[in-house]
This record gives C-alpha cells, structure tokens and sequence, in this order.
C-alpha cells in the first residue's frame, strides 16, 4: 500500500508546509515589529485623565420599591442555567428564600471559600452588590456570571427571587 516514494511525499509536503509556516511567521515580525520602523512618527497626545469619577449611589429600596417579579422571571434565565428556584441544587445552590439566608447557609452545597468564609445574610443590599459583580463582592469565587450591569435587572431579580419562597 504504502511505498517509499508516497512516504517520501508525505514527508516532504508536511516539511514543506512548515517551512513555508516558519517563513511567513519571519515575514511578518520583520514587516510588523515595532523597532523595526525606527522611531513612531506620530504620537497622540492623551490629557491626564486623573482620578476615576465616583460611581453613582444607588438607592437600592427605591429600586427594590419599583422592582418587577415578572420582569425579573425573565432576567432569572440567565441564571437558570446554573440555579434553581425549586428547592433543588444544580451547579450552584437552590435560590428560593435566599433573600434573608444566610450566605452559604445551604446544607449539603460544596460553596467555594470565598463564599464560605463570607458573614451576614443575603440582604436585598448584598444581594444588588453580589449579581453586579460577583467575583469583585466575593474575590475567588467559583461562580462565573459577569454580572447584572443594569440596575433595574438586578432589583427585578431579587424581587422575583423574594417572590418564590
């Protein structure tokens, strides 16, 4: 089946190929390489920026005080993936009655240290600051979500999960 002439070409058409792989990857730090221009012949000037703006307080009762559950069903699906509302663990804890619990009260839930090492109970409060970011509330979490950026998703979600007790 095989002789050697065919290995003989299929040698040479791999060494070829990466030949011509290590060739163009040459071809292009020559063309591409900042030192290899001399020096820039245009710089922007950026003014200095200075210290970051404070972020806008929010008032969490008044968002809570106009917060829709239903609205908040339909936000909680980015979340289903991972939680559940019926008592049931998935790969993170059940979330029905976690306004008012205890952080990493579930029993039988592996939390992740951060988490577990946290203190209090999940306050509207904790709650807004945790789905805005959870990995910046709780450093070294295992949860993954980016977060809830618009407020009025995340008080329509703890709304919607204070209604499923």
């Amino acid at each position: 089946m095989f002789d050697t002439m065919t290995l003989t070409k299929i040698a040479s058409g791999l060494f070829g190929a990466w030949l011509v792989l290590l060739l163009g990857k040459w071809g292009a730090e020559e063309i591409y390489h900042a030192e290899a221009h001399g020096e820039q012949s245009y710089v922007i000037e950026v003014a200095d920026a200075g210290p970051a703006e404070p972020e806008e307080e929010v008032d969490v009762a008044m968002l809570m005080a106009e917060a829709d559950p239903d609205k908040g069903a339909s936000v909680f699906r980015k979340c289903s993936a991972c939680h559940k509302v019926d008592g049931t663990d998935g790969v993170g804890p059940h979330l029905n009655g976690v306004v008012g619990r205890e952080i990493a009260a579930v029993d039988g839930f592996g939390y992740s240290g951060a988490l577990a090492s946290l203190d209090g109970s999940w306050t509207e409060e904790e709650l807004y600051g945790f789905l805005l970011d959870p990995k910046g509330y709780a450093p070294g979490t295992s949860m993954g979500f980016a977060g809830l950026k618009k407020p009025e998703d995340k008080a329509n979600v703890i709304a919607y999960l204070a209604s499923v007790e």
